[in-house]
């Protein structure tokens, strides 16, 4: 399982014209579900994401995390985080998981991540979206259950 988190003063997801999620201060995530993860990486993830020390303290030392900061999270799907470019020019996404099991996991991710009082708002799985948003930092970080 691959996220990508930016850090975001504000961030908002439409489908068709008409936005479906909106958040302010807080996380955009990018998800990827590859084949083989597993509830344990879902679980690994959401408990890691809410307590990152990303957000700046009284100081400006990135001290501070998205809990302590009552930041909201906005989630979205993406299947190209899992692209092999080594060959070619054409991506393969054959890593991706199959969409009728990813969906369910995207789900339950957001729904995770609700569970421990986080605002969370989500796009819609496999719609063509449009994402905006406001980096803060900027800070991104790049987290996958399959590296040390």
């Amino acid at each position: 399982m691959r996220a990508v988190l930016q850090r975001v003063r504000e961030a908002s997801v439409a489908v068709d014209g008409r936005e479906v999620g909106r958040i302010g201060r807080g996380f955009l995530v990018l998800l990827g579900i590859a084949e083989g993860d597993t509830d344990a990486d879902l679980e690994a993830l959401t408990g890691k994401i809410p307590l990152l020390r990303v957000f700046d303290d009284a100081d400006g030392k990135l001290n501070l995390s998205l809990v302590d900061v009552a930041g909201a999270i906005l989630v979205v799907s993406q299947f190209t985080l899992l692209a092999d470019t080594k060959k070619g020019r054409r991506p393969s996404y054959t890593r991706a998981m199959r969409p009728e099991i990813a969906a369910p996991m995207v789900r339950r991710f957001a729904e995770r991540l609700g569970e421990q009082g986080l605002t969370v708002q989500q796009g819609v799985f496999g719609a063509h979206m449009q994402v905006a948003l406001v980096n803060d930092g900027p800070v991104t970080l790049v987290l996958d259950t399959r590296e040390p």
